[in-house]
């Protein structure tokens, strides 16, 4: 993402901290949305275990599989992008960091979303899809005044992709109240602007962070400058998952995805991520990354051959990609703006590990036959594990100055 004014920005940003007196959970967009994310990680995944294995405990009238994909998609991951978001946008425009009262008002519609979809009843379906389709919406006419106020037109690109995860947000509600079938095409719309997302954001910080620190360590074997390999990989991958959201059983949407998957395994292998293995915090990036590329190959292939379901590509794109990639870029950021160093410690490390492992099995586990529910009770197990030590590791630096 483009930088500008490195020096008057990080200027205003220690101007802004030094006058802040607020509730320290409400001093950068991080602290509360990091939080929440972590929380909800949990939570939600405790809730959809419960009524997968026991039936229902909630008094929602959504579908199980629906509330699980949608609370992950677009309950987790716009917390995410949120708390990422609200934490660069300062930097790259120049501007105030949105805190305090307003900050927490976006917070509170966040959580209305969540509480409006988990007792969303039939007589309160249109009501629960309104407040929480509201979010991302509010969310994204946000980033467009503080990019278009700080004239930083280069990132218009970012507010563009957050109106896509709203828009395909909408497409899941338009089912969900009863005006068409349109949630499948809305959930692979959410999952192919996450990918672009990561595609965009994780290529420009994981080779930029992993260059830092082999330059700090004097290594000369640094990530390869941006270029054709990079722009090939872009728009082979936007016209792939253009191809899968509009016909996700077509060949040439295999073909497509497949070749995408060559196109970012060129892009990864010019980074120099195996010279990080020494700094996991660096390295996370590039599991993250490499995600993707198994994300999309699976995905591929499961296109192509009946033996590969396409549920385990899906949550190779999504507990593997989505979960590994934001978990790095949520730990880098909770210690660099918390002024820690950027070290991963033994808590992180295991967050890492564990995050790996609850995509592993998860991916695995529509191939396990009678074992299929063993294994999804213990991806799940994996994912809880995750992120409950996530939050108990980092709560102290989104609490405390």
């Amino acid at each position: 993402m483009a930088i500008i004014n490195a020096s008057e920005q990080v200027k205003a940003s220690v101007n802004a901290r030094r006058h802040y007196s607020g509730p320290v959970i409400l001093e950068q967009g991080f602290r509360p949305f990091f939080l929440a994310a972590g929380v909800w990680a949990v939570v939600a995944l405790a809730i959809w275990l419960w009524e997968f294995s026991q039936g229902g405990i909630l008094p929602t009238h959504l579908a199980p599989v629906v509330w699980h994909s949608h609370e992950m998609l677009f309950g987790y991951g716009s917390a995410v992008v949120t708390g990422f978001l609200l934490t660069a946008v300062p930097n790259w425009t120049g501007r105030l960091p949105v805190r305090g009262a307003p900050l927490a008002a976006l917070a509170f519609v966040w959580l209305a979303g969540r509480v409006a979809f988990s007792f969303a009843t039939p007589s309160w379906l249109l009501v629960a899809s309104l407040i929480e389709g509201s979010y991302l919406v509010l969310l994204c006419g946000f980033l467009v005044r503080e990019i278009v106020s700080g004239k930083n037109w280069r990132n218009l690109i970012v507010a563009a992709l957050v109106a896509g995860i709203a828009i395909a947000n909408g497409f899941v509600h338009w089912e969900i109240v009863g005006f068409g079938n349109t949630g499948d095409f809305g959930f692979r719309l959410g999952i192919g602007v996450f990918v672009i997302l990561i595609t965009l954001v994780g290529g420009r910080v994981t080779p930029s962070f992993t260059r830092n620190w082999l330059n700090k360590n004097g290594s000369k074997n640094l990530p390869a400058p941006f270029g054709v390999p990079d722009k090939v990989a872009l728009v082979t991958t936007l016209v792939a998952v253009a191809g899968w959201v509009a016909a996700p059983f077509n060949e040439i949407s295999g073909g497509l995805v497949l070749l995408a998957t060559a196109a970012q395994a060129v892009r990864l292998s010019r980074w120099q991520g195996h010279h990080c293995f020494s700094e996991p915090l660096v390295l996370a990036l590039h599991v993250g990354y490499a995600w993707l590329v198994l994300g999309l190959g699976l995905l591929g292939f499961a296109i192509l051959f009946d033996y590969i379901p396409q549920s385990a590509a899906l949550h190779g794109l999504t507990v593997g990609m989505i979960g590994t990639m934001t978990l790095a870029v949520m730990t880098r950021a909770s210690l660099g703006h918390s002024g820690q160093p950027l070290r991963a410690d033994l808590a992180t490390q295991t967050i890492f590990v564990l995050v790996v492992c609850a995509a592993l099995t998860r991916v695995v586990a529509p191939l396990m036959g009678e074992d299929y529910l063993f294994y999804l009770m213990l991806a799940g197990g994996l994912w809880i594990a995750t992120f409950s030590l996530f939050v108990i590791r980092y709560l102290p630096l989104w609490t405390r100055k």
